[in-house]
């Protein structure tokens, strides 16, 4: 999206207005300030105050950049806040440059004491060998109060930038402020309770937006929910230049033209030679959902998607010679591929909803941070991006939100990219399915011995983390990994074969990725007199049991939509029967409109000498508001309630 931003920055900035001071200039803290701190309850933790001010300016070069302070003050009363925030970090990077830095101490007693430039260290990451700037406090003592401030000149963010102002503790005294040239409107949407930004109109040399509320109070974190886009934050963005005539600066629209413009430009000879030539390594394949497949797999294993960027990363000459790409590049690949095998597709901007859900009433450009390709023939989506993603099965998260739709009109000889809002709906639950069979038969010189036949295949996103690997996998990974499936029912079990079915990276979304195992363990049988005691529930493994001691406060989300089956064959034992068998039976569903969301339901049938259980669980819906949520929890807690059951095994009177 960097190159989408550009132009405009480009033409922007050759506007220009008369100068004025930027506010940090004049900007200071109070010599001797007075914070009050509740000390009431047993809070470790406060934010005193949190200030926030960004202006825009045209510097002594005619060009736009961005002023931003941030001021934070934290009242810490634990070891261990003191030890998290003993080093705040600092905006740092190579279109960035830190103006000012202030920090100081205030000790219970009311003593002041000012860090100085020594205190502001600099120090790189092992990896990437990225730097970073931070302040390092030392000496705190609990009840003290820690004071900071900095300013930041950057290249200007203008088309869509977030600010967040909630965190997991209480906060008091919290301000934004947004400066710019009197020529530069902007427009800003304020989300999950935040004050609204309202207009000075009183302002007369700059434009001049605020928004401020007395205090925040602090979101904890949750289980399965979507934390960081459930806090209080602002969103702000350019939207006209009244001086150049120039409206709707963020607009979709424009974006949609000028990613059109970039993904699919006209292509050298060169090029398109070589895209012919890529195309040959195909298949003839006339299916369109296996032609699309075998693209996917031929580009994710023979090229390279890097971090960095780069011209040569973006540019198609070089990544088809040299088969590396940055995720632009990778995307310019796709398209390029897409047009010469004529395979009708949009390209869709989206933002991971577990980090900012996608707004559909505010265009703005930090909603636009993930990129899909839609088949609209197949009504699926395809990730070029994530190399264990396949047809189908794009980034969970990336689902059940809204997106950026941009397709190709054409109208006579001229081409451009329409741009549309659309929801991108998550994969159904039979997509993702974790099946397990069980046969068990007692050994019949002792029966607190069990042989146990387990088949487990799993398909749809729990194959994902596995599945297209596959083929990097050596031999002693693979037998681990056999034997974690396997173990998952008890450690204490005797594998005695192991074997992986359809272990074909390429055959991820087509079959599933199945396990089959044959082991014998006296872990599951207990000796009561002449009875045995089987806990026949452990057989499934151990499942997730949600407790939930406060009120819950977020909404429920799950990563996506899944399905279990699960049999158990038993062979009963010649004079023997089951005492309890009505244990095995639970019915826990959600029901919406007559239809079920989310269910858990087990139960059996007897067929000659063999016991047949189920137990099959269905969770069809990714989000779950608090008032279901002690629905969902009761039919998630079922799998628990199953693993706990013991059969009793008695001989026949």
């Amino acid at each position: 999206m960097k190159q989408i931003t550009f132009y405009l920055f480009l033409f922007i900035s050759t506007i220009t207005l008369g100068q004025t001071e930027p506010f940090y200039k004049d900007f200071d803290w109070e010599k001797d300030p007075e914070y009050k701190v509740d000390e009431e309850g047993d809070k470790n933790i406060q934010g005193l105050r949190h200030q926030i001010v960004t202006e825009f300016s045209f510097n002594e070069d005619k060009n736009l950049v961005e002023y931003m302070l941030e001021h934070n003050v934290l009242w810490l009363n634990s070891d261990e806040k003191i030890e998290s925030y003993n080093k705040i970090y600092l905006p740092h990077s190579s279109t960035s440059r830190l103006l000012v830095t202030k920090a100081r101490v205030i000790t219970p007693s009311g003593k002041i004491r000012e860090l100085d430039e020594s205190k502001v260290l600099t120090a790189s990451d092992d990896e990437t060998g990225r730097q970073y700037k931070y302040y390092a406090f030392e000496g705190v003592e609990k009840g003290s109060i820690i004071d900071y401030y900095y300013v930041v000149q950057r290249k200007p963010d203008y088309n869509g930038n977030r600010l967040s102002f909630q965190a997991s503790f209480d906060k008091k005294n919290i301000d934004f402020d947004l400066f710019a040239p009197k020529n530069l409107e902007f427009e800003f949407k304020s989300f999950n309770g935040l004050p609204e930004v309202k207009k000075d109109e009183e302002s007369s040399d700059k434009l001049h937006w605020n928004m401020t509320a007395d205090s925040l109070e602090g979101l904890e974190e949750e289980e399965l929910s979507a934390y960081e886009a459930s806090k209080a934050f602002v969103v702000y963005k350019l939207d006209r230049n009244t001086t150049a005539g120039i409206y709707d600066i963020s607009s979709y629209s424009k974006v949609a033209q000028n990613v059109y413009s970039f993904y699919y430009g006209e292509h050298s000879r060169r090029v398109t030679k070589e895209l012919e030539n890529l195309a040959k390594k195909l298949s003839k394949e006339e299916n369109l959902k296996e032609k699309i497949r075998a693209l996917e797999y031929l580009i994710k294993t023979e090229f390279y998607v890097a971090e960095a960027s780069g011209e040569e990363l973006g540019n198609l000459e070089s990544i088809l010679e040299k088969k590396v790409a940055s995720e632009t590049g990778i995307v310019k690949l796709y398209a390029a591929m897409f047009k010469q095998m004529e395979i009708e597709h949009e390209l869709v901007f989206t933002s991971d909803r577990t980090e900012l859900k996608f707004d559909k009433e505010f265009e703005a450009q930090n909603f636009l941070t993930d990129v899909l390709f839609y088949f609209p023939g197949l009504d699926l989506y395809m990730s070029p991006i994530e190399m264990g993603s396949r047809i189908g099965y794009p980034p969970a998260t990336l689902t059940d939100n809204y997106g950026l739709f941009v397709k190709e009109v054409v109208v006579g000889d001229f081409k451009t990219g329409l741009g549309e809002i659309k929801y991108i709906d998550p994969v159904e639950a039979d997509k993702t399915v974790d099946k397990m069979m069980l046969k068990v038969e007692f050994d019949k010189d002792d029966l607190s011995t069990t042989k146990i036949d387990m088949e487990k295949s799993m398909s749809g996103y729990y194959a994902m983390y596995f599945h297209p690997f596959m083929n990097m996998i050596d031999q002693e990974n693979r037998d681990e990994l056999v034997e974690s499936f396997a173990k998952s029912m008890n450690e204490n079990i005797d594998i005695k074969k192991k074997e992986i079915v359809n272990a074909n990276p390429e055959l991820f979304g087509v079959k599933p990725l199945t396990f089959v195992i044959d082991v014998e363990s006296d872990a599951f049988i207990e000796k009561a007199g002449n009875r045995y005691l089987f806990n026949v529930g452990a057989l499934i493994g151990r499942q997730i049991e949600m407790y939930q001691e406060k009120k819950r406060i977020l909404p429920l989300e799950n990563e996506f939509t899944r399905s279990y089956y699960r049999t158990i064959d038993i062979e009963i034992p010649e004079g023997y029967e089951f005492a309890n068998l009505e244990d095995i039976n639970i019915d826990n569903a959600y029901l919406v409109d007559d239809s079920e969301v989310f269910s858990f339901k087990s139960g059996y049938e007897i067929e000659g000498n063999v016991l047949k259980i189920f137990a099959d669980e269905h969770y069809r819906k990714n989000m779950v508001d608090t008032e279901n949520f002690q629905q969902y929890r009761k039919v998630i807690n079922s799998a628990a309630d199953f693993n706990k059951i013991t059969l009793v095994m008695k001989p026949v009177n």
